[in-house]
């Protein structure tokens, strides 16, 4: 068989990056795999193709709680907009008062979707229903939908199903499948209904949710994706039953990692990268600011060069990021959200190669080592020091290095028997010259960087892939 020519890109991004979070956890970030199990499937392997391809998805938290926007009674609710139901606590009666005031007149899913391309992602993740219990779309099984239940009367997911159907982008829907306050049998509300323990939640799974799922994978074209969340009391069998209708239903449709079951990837917990790459799917999912749901108050944005150091990093250990927006009651999402999102967006336009379709890192020493003594987060799980000046991507014959300091120079290549054959930057197709030196390879790399957010620098190696020494 011929040789074939090894690529390696490297991608250097400027000094705006300072202030990228300097540890992460392996343990916490595994800790929301909550009862994933791979199955060794090719149907599996299948479904999966598209979205290790895509690598990059936009969240969309919208709901009743967009009104309140974190404030009850001229009180601002401690934590995240979306709870503040159980926060507050807010009985149900008193709650259900907001959804004569849901009226999303500026709703405009074609701009948000539009929105989602520009910023360079492959499928959005909305919604459909959360812990609150109430549907973004219309259901016979329950009358707390938004057709049925407020002034708008039209059903928000079919407008979005369309237009993404329109401009050829994947949509899947967030379904809260255990945690509905609404529901005396649903889990988590105690404050009206009395401890979960007591209640028939077989009677909530069987007379809202399971309807709901197949409500959702009936009306609304090819679902991508339904994303459980927050399985307490779903046992295996529960969980099942769940992964029957979609499979039965829709058998392309993804399930991820926190219905309390068997699933196609694994979710890692909120805002959790894994210290450590990783073979198999999964998906970190990921807050623009610290609430998911729209907070009036919560103003406290990532910047762009976070954005591409926390998507490069995942990508770089195996993953797809998930990152969220929460727009607001009138149906607009946030002006620096969409500022972010578009920033980024033309970032990947020029260093798209380096994301979508990539795998994870053949060398690992940039990924960082465990914390001394043990150290624990706030959850009792290992801490990673992280080395946040470079990662790496792949592709068969391709490797792709991403900077978040300015480099060192020489840039000393990781040790592989490849030889090297020539050397430019992506953006301009600049020649960079590669240098030998006390055994090692070497990128002169000129500096300052032409691109603030990155600059992509393509190496070509012979061979297939690395041959590490």
């Amino acid at each position: 068989m011929r040789a074939r020519t090894l690529i390696v890109c490297i991608a250097i991004v400027g000094a705006a990056l300072k202030g990228c979070a300097a540890l992460t956890s392996t343990a916490s970030a595994n800790a929301v795999a909550q009862a994933f199990r791979p199955a060794v499937d090719p149907a599996r392997e299948k479904r999966l193709e598209w979205f290790r391809q895509a690598k990059y998805g936009l969240f969309i938290h919208w709901g009743l709680y967009a009104i309140p926007a974190g404030q009850w009674n001229g009180r601002a609710i401690p934590g995240l907009g979306e709870w503040i139901m159980f926060r507050t606590p807010v009985p149900v009666r008193e709650y259900e008062k907001l959804a004569a005031r849901f009226n999303p007149v500026k709703y405009n899913p074609d701009e948000w979707v539009k929105l989602a391309k520009d910023a360079g992602m492959k499928y959005i993740v909305i919604t459909s229903k959360h812990h609150d219990g109430f549907a973004l779309f219309k259901s016979q099984v329950s009358p707390y939908n938004v057709v049925d239940a407020t002034p708008y009367k039209r059903d928000i997911l079919k407008a979005l199903a369309d237009a993404c159907a329109r401009q050829n982008m994947r949509l899947g829907f967030y379904y809260s499948q255990a945690q509905d306050w609404h529901e005396p049998s649903g889990a988590g509300n105690t404050w009206d209904f009395g401890p979960d323990e007591k209640k028939d939640f077989d009677q909530y799974l069987r007379a809202k949710a399971e309807p709901q799922v197949r409500e959702l994978l009936t009306g609304y074209g090819p679902v991508a994706l339904i994303w459980f969340d927050t399985p307490r009391m779903m046992t295996a069998e529960r969980g099942k039953r769940f992964t029957d209708v979609v499979r039965s239903m829709q058998p392309n449709t993804l399930i991820d990692g926190r219905l309390g079951t068997e699933g196609d990837y694994r979710s890692t917990g909120d805002n959790a990268i894994p210290g450590e790459a990783s073979g198999e799917a999964w998906e970190t999912p990921a807050t623009i600011n610290h609430t998911w749901g729209y907070r009036v108050d919560d103003t406290d944005w990532k910047s762009p060069g976070q954005i591409a150091f926390k998507l490069i990093d995942i990508v770089s250990k195996g993953g797809n990021y998930l990152l969220n927006v929460g727009p607001m009651a009138d149906g607009v999402i946030p002006q620096p959200s969409q500022d972010i999102l578009r920033t980024v967006g033309r970032w990947l336009q020029v260093n798209g190669e380096a994301v979508y379709g990539a795998g994870p890192t053949p060398f690992g020493g940039e990924l960082g080592t465990p914390a001394p003594n043990g150290a624990k987060d706030v959850r009792g799980d290992p801490l990673y020091f992280t080395q946040t000046d470079w990662r790496v991507t792949t592709k068969p014959g391709k490797l792709y290095f991403t900077f978040f300091t300015e480099p060192r120079v020489p840039f000393p290549l990781p040790a592989m028997k490849n030889a090297v054959k020539r050397a430019y930057r992506l953006v301009d197709r600049a020649a960079v010259q590669v240098k030998t030196g006390n055994g090692r390879t070497l990128l002169d790399i000129e500096r300052p960087i032409p691109d603030p957010m990155a600059t992509v620098i393509v190496v070509e190696f012979e061979g297939d892939r690395v041959q590490r020494p």
